[in-house]
Order: C-alpha cells, then structure tokens, then sequence
C-alpha cells in the first residue's frame, strides 16, 4: 500500500482511502466488497469512490452566473459538453489525523477566475459496528460568498449476482427527468407509473438509471436509506443520510465505451443539490464568509 492511502479497521469493515482526491478505493464487510473499488496500482475508474465537490454531478457548458458574474468552468466532460464532479477528486489532500479506524484528509479550493472562492474542505472517514460513516465539512475562508455542494460516488455492490437481479429499495417519489443525449436536467416528474418507482422494493431488472430523485422520505430519526439486495446470496449494502442531502443520484452504470465495467454497482449518491444547481439555484448551499456547511452519509452491510 503506498503512502498516499490510509487504511481503517473496524466493526468487521475494512476501508482504503485515497490521499489523492479522497477517494474510496475498497471497501468490504467481513471480507465482502460493498462498493466496486479498484487496484492501488489504477488510476480510478468512472469516479468510483470519488469525493465530489464543489457541486455534484455535471453543468451545462460548464458555465454559471453568480452575484451577477458569470464564469466558465473548465468542460472535462467533452462528449457531453459538461463541467463534471467538481474540482477535489483528482487533487492531492492533506493527512490530518489517522487512528486504526479512523482518518481525516483535508484539501483548499484556492480562488480562480472559474471558481473565484477559497473553501476549506474536511473529511473524516471511520468504521465501527455502525457502518463506514463520511462526515464533511466545508468552511468558507474567503471575502466573498460562495455557492457550494457535495456527494460521494460509491458503485454500491449487494453480492455475486449479476445487477440485473438485484432488488433496489429507493424512498423517492421524484425523479429529475434529464435529456437523452447530455444528461441535463429538464423537469421534476413523479414517479408513479414509471421505471423509476422503487418505493416498494423491486428487481432492477434491465432499466437504466442515471437520474437524480428527491421527494425523499425519512425515518422518525430523519434519516433516508437506499438499499440494494442480492436474493440469491442474501447480502446487501444500503447507503443512509440525513435531510441535508435532499437529492440521491442512482446510476446502473451503464458503460457502452467501457462494457467491462457496465453494470458492476449500483451508484447511489446522496446530494445536498441536484445537478446543474449553480445555474437552477434549486437546493444550492451559499456559504456567507465565516460560515461552515457539514453533511455525511453511512454504508452498511446488510
């Protein structure tokens, strides 16, 4: 294991982390995956595990307006023309603390012209009979406010079964219908009635997803949770957070460029905002100077 990744035990979870980008590499229960990782040895593959922020998910043309100002992103998704996953997941982060079951990593956006606001980003990653807890931070340090969200991307895996059979469980009665060919997004629609409603657990089947939901539903506790399950082994993974991420990102990934990897995982990424919210402002954290933004999720075995 190289210098740049930091392991932590605990509650039967193992999880590798990644110093550059903060990126979940492996992460198994018992000796079982619950998320497609990749070798140390790779370069990380259709965002697995990435750290994503300052925005989650893709902006059209890479442009915005902010406080009257517009700005040009850098377009890093070209076939889509599309200023994808924010700015940390390919940069370098600072080791801050590392215990046997615990690890925290830090990075700073600095100023740009395309991105003109300083932000100081924690994360602390941990593992216990609870699950793989991901508690985030995000202070902003500049003079100027700053328009801001986050998300994981984890390829959930429920067991040995092909994805196809796996059942999804996903409490969301709202679906973010986006256009075919860029994936932007185009309305908010109900899901009765449609592929997507997997409110009462069901077999994926063949539909593909790569859609943003809200319209979540919480626990006494408030708290939302996707599950997916494998029926022939009976295992699965569930992802669970609380109402600062409002939005949930499930992908099947299908890959048609890259079939090796098609339909591996079920991505699911809990999201403070849905995508493209720098020009819809729908959801959009703005944090005033001063002013701290924190969120986290969990995965569990089941």
């Amino acid at each position: 294991m190289s210098p740049s990744e930091y392991r932590i035990e605990g509650g039967g979870y193992t999880a590798v982390v990644l110093g550059l980008g903060a990126a979940v590499r492996e992460l198994t229960y018992e000796g079982r995956p619950l998320v497609v990782g990749f070798d140390a040895d790779e370069e990380m593959p259709s965002f697995r595990g990435a750290f994503v922020a300052p925005w989650p998910n893709r902006i059209e043309d890479g442009r915005y307006s902010f406080d009257g100002v517009d700005h040009q992103l850098h377009v890093n998704e070209p076939e889509r023309g599309a200023a994808l996953h924010g700015l940390v997941f390919d940069i370098p982060w600072t080791l801050v603390e590392h215990s046997a079951s615990t690890v925290t990593l830090g990075c700073t956006i600095e100023p740009t012209e395309a991105y003109p606001f300083t932000l100081a980003l924690h994360a602390r990653f941990r593992v216990d009979r609870e699950g793989f807890r991901t508690d985030v931070t995000a202070l902003n340090t500049g003079s100027r406010r700053a328009p801001y969200g986050v998300c994981p991307h984890p390829y959930l895996v429920a067991g040995p079964s092909p994805l196809d059979e796996w059942v999804l469980e996903l409490p969301a009665s709202t679906v973010l219908t986006v256009t075919p060919d860029r994936l932007l997004p185009v309305g908010k629609e109900a899901v009765d009635g449609t592929p997507f409603d997997f409110r009462s657990a069901r077999v994926l089947g063949d539909v593909q997803i790569d859609h943003a939901f809200t319209g979540l539903t919480y626990d006494a506790a408030g708290r939302a949770t996707v599950r997916v399950t494998d029926p022939a082994s009976g295992t699965g993974a569930a992802m669970v957070w609380d109402q600062s991420c409002p939005w949930v990102q499930i992908h099947t990934a299908d890959l048609p460029k890259k079939p090796e990897n098609t339909r591996l995982g079920l991505a699911v990424e809990p999201m403070t905002c849905p995508p493209d919210a720098f020009n819809s402002g729908e959801d959009l954290v703005v944090l005033q100077p001063g002013e701290m933004h924190a969120t986290g999720w969990t995965i569990t075995a089941l």
